[in-house]
């Protein structure tokens, strides 16, 4: 099954995202802060993370660069989500692959999560 953890501090984000992506097929994980997140990589084993800019404890940023410094997980494809007007220049500097800017179109959502799963397994052959 595809999977996809969600980090992001607000719970209404987090009950739309899940909404629309369960319902794509998607096993949705989700996370309010990103405290040890690669104990929360392990336990889920997620095909993509969505990745906010504003979440406790540490950031989007310097969770993304622990996760794409991490031999096993850098493969794993990060989408980077703010409301933030600087969002695809806070992606590359974090390291996210792709980058979706808040407030986002629900088509928008599903295709950017389908192209960073799609990223993924290429880098897996």
């Amino acid at each position: 099954m595809k999977r996809v953890l969600v980090c992001d501090d607000d719970k209404d984000i987090l009950d739309i995202i899940e909404y629309i992506l369960s319902d794509a097929g998607w096993e949705v994980i989700r996370s309010e802060d990103v405290t040890d997140i690669i104990g929360k990589i392990d336990a889920c084993t997620p095909s993509v993370i969505l990745m906010d800019n504003w979440i406790p404890d540490i950031g989007g940023i310097a969770a993304t660069r622990l996760i794409k410094e991490h031999p096993h997980y850098r493969d794993i494809p990060v989408v980077y989500i703010t409301a933030n007007s600087d969002v695809k220049a806070l992606a590359e500097q974090a390291g996210a692959e792709l980058h979706l800017a808040k407030p986002f179109d629900l088509t928008a959502l599903e295709n950017i999560v389908t192209a960073a799963y799609n990223l993924g397994a290429a880098a897996a052959l």
